[in-house]
């Protein structure tokens, strides 16, 4: 079983591969892609605003299964809407780090991200 630090370099290696990123993308370059994912836009142009609300967008569903949001609806133009059903504490930037790691750690278990034969901690 891997645990959370060697996870974290199969997301990194994922994105290097599928997405060209640099060998340590930031977490707002994860976040980004992962709104586009869950926006299903894929590549094209987007604006400051377009590129903010992507990254709100991953931020509620990578803290969905934390019980911060929980998906309400899309709108007309497909964008997809939470609902707050609980505050975030006030985090540190590092613990704000941590916690978005082991969200995006969580994606990649429920999406199924991971390659088959890397077994992970539960």
């Amino acid at each position: 079983m891997k645990n959370e630090t060697e996870l974290w370099k199969e997301v990194e290696r994922f994105f290097q591969e599928n997405f060209d990123t640099e060998k340590h993308p930031t977490i707002d370059t994860l976040l980004f892609l992962i709104g586009i994912q869950e926006l299903g836009s894929g590549k094209q142009k987007y604006s400051k605003d377009d590129k903010l609300n992507l990254i709100h967008i991953a931020v509620c569903r990578l803290l969905e299964p934390f019980g911060y949001y929980r998906f309400s609806h899309y709108d007309d133009d497909g964008y997809p809407h939470f609902e707050t059903l609980d505050v975030l504490p006030e985090l540190k930037p590092n613990e704000q780090q941590i916690l978005m790691k082991k969200a995006i750690i969580q994606y990649f278990v429920d999406e199924e991200l991971f390659p088959e034969d890397i077994s992970i901690l539960e």
